[in-house]
């Protein structure tokens, strides 16, 4: 038997001051520090050795965790995956982040919320759901262990970060491949977890600029599910319920404010090919601001880092409860008829 863990909630874990901006007021949210104006510092991130000790540490602390190393990227780094498996039949959900390197706010809360898991906030949660969290698929381009010069990104710290992986690829282009022609990291999640696990849904965590905009307010975040003709309609249907679990959860408590992602449909992005592939029920979450980048306004300073956080941490809590007591099947789907699709101040920026 695993050592028990001595945890925190969640809620103490944010009273604690784990995250120095977690109480910025819900009318602040979308309009936070706006590129430039705050230091954009990566020594303040996890390190991808600082999050394999933190894995193995909670590994051993939680009993329901399992960590399991799904393939290697081209450095040879290990791609980690917690899992939380205590039924097969039970519905499974995958949280992916970092497909791209330099987006990194959406891995520091997928880390906080496995150490979530193992407290008694979550208890009796596990039993009626699976729960699979690859917290950093693209672990060379987050270390900038790359094959090309990363001299005009912006942050400041112990490395910059870069969307692509070392062979300068787009790993959320790679989708519609056969595996055998994928980079590393795109075929180790096709083959070692698509095709290993019966994937019910999964939320796919992004970062966008900092700029985009609905109603005249700028964003916290934005959604979209899949939009490639050939998903089969329940697919997408599920898919619309993921994302309405999530948009009421922050809404209704002022953790975001949520936009309509304007994505394209191609089948080698993420949220299109595996729910084209595998039958998986997507979700695209597009975070506000960058962790590095060689365009200014992309990135944001760290002062915007406690409520992003916060807003991945309510995300992933939202959905695995929604799953687990089946009130996802109930979702109301409608608010997609009339959640407004974002624009950028000044044009550009959308990317996923």
């Amino acid at each position: 038997m695993k050592k028990k863990a001595i945890t925190f909630s969640l809620s103490g874990m944010m009273a604690l001051g784990a995250f120095a901006a977690v109480g910025t007021p819900a009318g602040a949210v979308g309009n936070g520090p706006n590129a430039g104006t705050g230091s954009i510092q990566t020594s303040i991130l996890y390190t991808y050795e600082g999050l394999v000790n933190y894995l193995k540490d909670q590994d051993v602390k939680q009993d329901a965790m399992t960590l399991e190393v799904i393939g290697k990227t081209v450095k040879g780094r290990d791609i980690q995956m917690a899992k939380y498996i205590s039924n097969p039949n039970n519905p499974t959900i995958l949280f992916l982040t970092q497909q791209h390197g330099n987006e990194q706010l959406t891995t520091e809360g997928a880390l906080q919320f496995i150490k979530h898991l193992g407290t008694n906030k979550t208890k009796g949660v596990l039993d009626n759901v699976n729960i699979l969290v690859i917290p950093m698929l693209n672990a060379d381009g987050a270390m900038g262990d790359v094959d090309f010069s990363l001299d005009d990104y912006h942050a400041d710290g112990d490395r910059h970060l870069t969307r692509y992986n070392s062979n300068k690829v787009d790993l959320n282009r790679e989708h519609a491949k056969a595996t055998s022609d994928m980079e590393p990291e795109a075929r180790a999640l096709h083959e070692n977890v698509f095709q290993e696990y019966q994937i019910d849904y999964m939320i796919d965590l992004h970062h966008q600029g900092t700029l985009s905009e609905t109603d005249g307010k700028l964003v916290s975040g934005s959604i979209l599910h899949p939009t490639n003709a050939s998903v089969k309609p329940e697919v997408l249907e599920k898919s619309k319920k993921l994302g309405s679990v999530v948009y009421h959860e922050l809404e209704s408590k002022g953790w975001g404010h949520i936009g309509k992602y304007e994505g394209g449909s191609g089948a080698n992005i993420g949220r299109n090919g595996a729910a084209i592939r595998y039958d998986i029920s997507t979700l695209l979450f597009e975070m506000r601001g960058m962790s590095d980048h060689y365009i200014e306004s992309y990135a944001l300073g760290q002062k915007s880092n406690g409520y992003l956080i916060k807003q991945t941490i309510e995300t992933l809590d939202a959905t695995v409860r929604s799953i687990a007591d089946g009130s996802i099947e109930k979702a109301d789907t409608s608010f997609w008829d009339t959640l407004p699709t974002q624009t950028t101040r000044g044009g550009g920026e959308a990317d996923e």
